[in-house]
């Protein structure tokens, strides 16, 4: 078993790492206290599952039974599976519930499910009586190795994917390997690309491994690596939350490293295109290719990196009729624009990176411009086919 800690200033937490974890999640729930003054206290009896229809048929009724042995008063909530519902229609959805269920202030939150349903429900919990206790169970591999760990939640506003959240830490994330056995190849895939960013920007060790593995797809991962992956990755997240919690440093920054394009992809293309880590594997890319171009790093470096996205089955190419000019003025509303100025993190070596500022209004007086943009991005087409 792995503990690794997100120490907060305010409520530390743990991610806790370990086969048959889900059936422990009642007893660790119920050993939870944190401090307010010079009170602890303990999280409420009620609590309520929020999953998708998918993941509920799956582990639904398994976790609910754990929780109930801990003698928690559970109920659930079922939102659709997608990216495209990722909305506040949704966070409705959940305060309509905890309402009918009577969902107090210490009451809790149970996300179970992959990045959708772990950000949803975590903007509900921050939103509900201006916010109650949540508890992350990611059953995706992106979902563990990133999304459930540092407390950003949120919803997607139809121009830009996030636009609408808050930052709300989790009390416990829960993560369980044995819940990757159904886990579709296409979502294992998706998280890959975050566990490659990992590399990318801080593990130079973990590149090396995933360089060197005879294959990175879902079946020619055994659980030697898998628990590598799971553990590196979660310890680089928490390490750098632990530092930067709230992003006012620029060190939790780096961690959107492919995202700023990856999440214009994923906006253009309506959500029904690409999954987020298939849109973040072409945004390294991209990312790999501005920075070449930029001689912060080599061109040996960028096909390094993209031998190993493809390796592990992920795209290297845009999706088919995607409009690059689309793409370029959706980077201009990226939610972390501030004060006008944009921001890119690019690679300088296999471990590091480099933050590079943008004008939005202009980008052609800027090192990053709008033609820089759209050479690389070009570049990237697929080619079609006579």
């Amino acid at each position: 078993m792995e503990s690794i800690v997100v120490d907060l200033a305010e409520n530390t937490y743990e991610v806790s790492i370990a086969s048959g974890n889900l059936d422990r999640l009642g007893e660790k729930c119920r050993a939870l206290r944190w401090q307010r003054k010079d009170h602890q206290f303990g999280l409420g009896e009620k609590i309520m599952v929020v999953s998708n229809p998918a993941v509920f048929k799956l582990y639904g009724a398994q976790t609910i039974a754990a929780l109930e042995r801990s003698n928690f008063q559970v109920s659930y909530c079922e939102l659709p599976d997608g990216e495209r519902y990722k909305t506040l229609k949704s966070i409705e959805t959940i305060h309509d519930f905890a309402l009918e269920h009577g969902l107090d202030r210490s009451s809790t939150l149970v996300a179970l499910g992959g990045g959708v349903i772990g950000d949803m429900t975590g903007f509900a919990a921050a939103t509900w009586l201006r916010g109650i206790n949540v508890v992350q169970v990611p059953t995706t591999l992106l979902a563990m190795v990133d999304s459930s760990i540092g407390g950003k939640t949120g919803v997607n506003h139809p121009q830009g994917k996030n636009l609408i959240g808050a930052f709300h830490q989790p009390r416990l994330v829960l993560t369980d390997p044995q819940v990757l056995a159904t886990l579709p190849e296409r979502e294992f895939r998706a998280g890959m690309a975050e566990v490659i960013k990992y590399a990318i920007i801080g593990d130079p060790e973990l590149f090396e491994l995933l360089e060197g593995a005879s294959g990175l797809k879902q079946d020619d991962v055994n659980s030697e690596l898998l628990a590598t992956i799971l553990t590196r990755s979660a310890r680089a997240k928490a390490d750098v939350v632990s530092k930067d919690e709230y992003e006012l440093t620029g060190l939790r920054a780096t961690l959107n490293y492919g995202h700023t394009i990856g999440h214009a992809i994923e906006s253009v293309t309506k959500y029904q295109v690409v999954n987020h880590g298939e849109a973040v594997a072409m945004g390294m890319v991209a990312a790999g290719q501005l920075a070449v171009k930029l001689n912060l790093w080599t061109a040996a470096a960028a096909h390094s990196q993209d031998a190993v996205i493809a390796k592990a089955d992920l795209a290297i190419k845009l999706p088919a009729k995607i409009e690059i000019a689309a793409i370029i003025k959706t980077l201009k509303s990226d939610k972390k624009v501030l004060a006008g100025k944009g921001v890119f993190i690019l690679p300088t070596k296999i471990g590091n990176t480099k933050k590079i500022a943008y004008e939005v209004s202009n980008f052609t007086n800027d090192l990053v411009s709008d033609p820089l943009i759209e050479q690389v991005l070009t570049a990237m087409l697929p080619i079609a086919s006579n």
